[in-house]
């Protein structure tokens, strides 16, 4: 915004200049009452001019009755003697000269305004800011000083272990003597690592806060230029900058795009990325001290990072930052809902066992939301009811009331979702199934949800076979009741074939094969892992691993199969709550499971979990439960 009104000023400028010229030359140009020379003889012959001046080849006339003309003598040398002939006063003044400093303006301005504008879009091209062409080297950091640095650890939840990990930092920010009297040395960087939202950069703001020292903040993309050395100058220039403010943070975000593994790939050896990279661990690490100087680096892909950055020295621990367990779920909502009018009946503790894996963002995206939906109906709070319809919208997608469906379609649609929600009610070690509907959401015609009671970090063997049976159950029931099959199961046989392979051939879960990794070398391309593909298995084998995964594919459907023909009723009763009601809830399909006929709907739903997408090609038919942790 800052450069588009400093653009906007500087061509305003440029106008008003152009427009001040041009006036200056139109006044000079435009002489009022201005005639022919033949008319201004005639008028002389006629004895109606009494005084003229004569400035060079212009003359100036005044009438008998005190008019003022102009006119332009062609050079005539008889005039002087034709007007003393008739009468007429005469004056004679030199011509009127424009002056050395508008001749030297007029000649010299356009090649001024030229180099002008050719200085401005050359700075905007390079960047603009300070030192024009010669600001490629310097470095993009922003700095935040101690007095506009508001985070502390009170405004960071849900992360309690990372934060004792970085609180030591604090500690020897605020007294480095307390640390450097027993021998220690202040760390030279921490790198944080953790899923996209969990708040690594929030965190490093809050070591900031709490340390009351400066905070460089840049991103790992804003090293790298087009052209050679600029990243590697970038580098050289923030840590100038930080060891004059020492003791100071510097914190580089997605480090990962200018940290990656060295010397591997499909580029060249000499490109500007490794540059780069060789004078950040010079930087970190080198001849060159950089006391009081604690870098904090964020990447979600630790894993292709050069190992020369997280030795001992440079990178000296790395703290996780994991997604939020229940608990942090609810610290986390808490700090959230500081800014917002809540009603009495906005329980955290309810809405956190409903989002498991929602990370710290995705939680404030869900405030956010809520306080929307309120006031779209001009509430003065937030009540528990707007956060489960900002839950559902984030979780499922907008709901697309207005889309038209063909009965036959809602009804298979309806047969789909209680194929899925009666298998996962029958079977064990499977999620109580929470809610059902099959109300058009997202990309999804309907969706089958399932509350986890608790947060899960491994599956089981035994759950794993009984989510792959309930991913069958939407397939199995439009054959069984509609005696059709559509395009909506597709993602569920995708991800049920997924389960099965992962199973077989990294999870070790089959009595056929045993223990071991069956699977291809999966390495990344651009990392000189994996140029060529190369199996480390025989043909054979291979042909053993896609047996195993058919045969528990083929188990699971038949146990699915045979779980929805022994209970057709429960089925039938199912479909027909939700083509009724097109939603029902926990408390409806526990009455459908005894046998008994289904209450009727609450006016507001409880908590919902994580769903997860089923089936895309030729529109989505409906959503099960949560994947399984890999």
């Amino acid at each position: 915004m800052n450069n588009m009104l400093k653009n906007l000023v500087i061509w305003l400028v440029i106008g008003l200049v152009l427009m001040t010229v041009f006036n200056q030359f139109n006044q000079r140009q435009q002489v009022p009452n201005t005639v022919d020379y033949s008319q201004f003889l005639d008028e002389v012959k006629a004895g109606r001019i009494s005084e003229v001046t004569i400035e060079g080849r212009n003359l100036k006339a005044t009438t008998s009755d005190g008019k003022k003309i102009t006119t332009y003598s062609p050079g005539d040398i008889w005039l002087v003697s034709d007007l003393l002939k008739y009468g007429v006063k005469v004056k004679a003044k030199p011509e009127e000269e424009p002056s050395l400093l508008m001749n030297i303006f007029v000649s010299w301005f356009p090649m001024l305004l030229l180099i002008g504008v050719w200085i401005f879009f050359m700075r905007q091209m390079q960047g603009g800011g300070r030192g024009g062409a010669f600001s490629f080297g310097k470095s993009r950091a922003r700095m935040l000083d101690e007095s506009a640095n508001t985070v502390t650890f009170a405004d960071v939840a849900g992360c309690e272990e990372a934060k004792e990990e970085v609180a030591e930092l604090v500690d020897f920010l605020r007294d480095p003597s307390k640390f450097q009297k027993l021998g220690g040395r202040i760390p030279r960087g921490v790198l944080m690592v953790g899923s996209p939202g969990t708040g690594k950069t929030l965190l490093a703001r809050a070591i900031a806060g709490e340390a009351k020292v400066p905070f460089f903040s840049i991103s790992g993309s804003d090293f790298v230029e087009m052209f050679v050395g600029v990243g590697a100058a970038r580098v050289r220039d923030m840590f100038e900058q930080a060891k004059k403010h020492a003791p100071c943070i510097v914190f580089i975000d997605e480090i990962d795009a200018v940290g990656r593994q060295r010397g591997a790939g499909l580029g060249g050896g000499n490109d500007e990325r490794e540059q780069t990279l060789n004078q950040l661990l010079v930087e970190m690490d080198g001849f060159e001290a950089t006391a009081g100087v604690i870098v904090i680096a964020a990447t979600n892909r630790p894993d292709v990072l050069d190992p020369a950055l997280l030795r001992p020295g440079r990178f000296d621990r790395q703290v996780v930052v994991p997604l939020p367990d229940i608990r942090g779920r609810e610290e986390i909502l808490k700090v959230h809902m500081r800014k917002v009018p809540l009603a009495p009946d906005v329980k955290p503790d309810i809405i956190a066992r409903g989002t498991p894996g929602f990370s710290g963002a995705d939680l404030a995206n869900l405030v956010n939301e809520a306080a929307l939906f309120a006031a779209r109906q001009n509430k003065r709070l937030v009540d528990m009811d707007d956060f489960e319809r900002a839950k559902d919208k984030i979780i499922m997608g907008a709901e697309r009331r207005s889309m038209v469906m063909p009965e036959e379609e809602r009804r298979n649609t309806a047969y789909h979702e209680s194929g899925h929600a009666i298998v996962a009610r029958l079977l064990p070690k499977t999620d109580p199934v929470h809610k059902v509907t099959i109300i058009p959401r997202g990309r999804a015609l309907g969706v089958t949800m399932q509350l986890p009671e608790q947060d899960r970090y491994s599956q089981d063997r035994e759950r794993l076979m009984n989510m792959i049976a309930v991913l069958f159950g939407g397939r199995i029931a439009e054959e069984l009741f509609m005696n059709q099959m559509t395009t909506g199961a597709s993602n569920d046989f995708e991800r049920a074939t997924e389960i099965a392979r992962r199973m077989v051939t990294q999870w070790g879960m089959s009595d056929e094969l045993g223990p071991m990794v069956y699977g291809e070398n999966e390495g990344e391309v651009f990392l000189g892992r994996s140029i060529t593909t190369h199996k480390n298995v025989s043909e054979a084998t291979m042909q053993k691993v896609d047996a195993e995964i058919r045969r528990i594919i083929d188990q699971q459907y038949r146990l699915a199969r045979r779980l929805l023909e022994e209970n057709r009723d429960k089925v039938e009763a199912m479909t027909k709550a939700l083509l009724e009601w097109e939603t029902i809830d926990a408390d409806q399909i526990a009455d459908i499971i005894s046998g008994k006929p289904p209450r009727p709907p609450k006016p507001s739903s409880g908590g919902q979990p994580q769903p997860r997408r089923s089936g895309d090609g030729g529109g989505a038919q409906g959503e099960t439960a949560a994947t399984p942790a890999a």
